[in-house]
């Protein structure tokens, strides 16, 4: 946990969400080609199976030789509209050059 904590506002993590799946594959290549060694992609909830996309294009497309370093999975507890608690399924894969 402490590792997720300590790249959460840099350059090199890529939150996946409502946007077009070349969006969140665009921002990954661009984070590769500025140099950074390793890019987290991060998603929740509905989100999850388009991040495991990007991943899965960034790999088979643009960059051959990334590998899959490592994958979290879990679950956070957000609440909704009606103030009740709602567990949400959360993935962190990280892209190595």
């Amino acid at each position: 946990m402490t590792e997720t904590k300590r790249n959460q506002g840099k350059d090199n993590v890529v939150f996946v969400g409502k946007k077009p799946t070349m969006a969140y594959v665009l921002a990954v290549v661009t984070q590769f080609g500025d140099g950074h060694p390793e890019v987290f992609i991060k998603a929740r909830g509905r989100a999850i199976s388009k991040a495991v996309d990007v991943a899965e294009i960034v790999r088979n497309r643009f960059v051959q030789n990334a590998i899959i370093g490592n994958v979290k999975t879990g679950t956070e507890t957000i609440q909704d509209e009606n103030k009740q608690n709602v567990n949400v399924s959360t993935i962190e894969l990280v892209l190595k050059k």
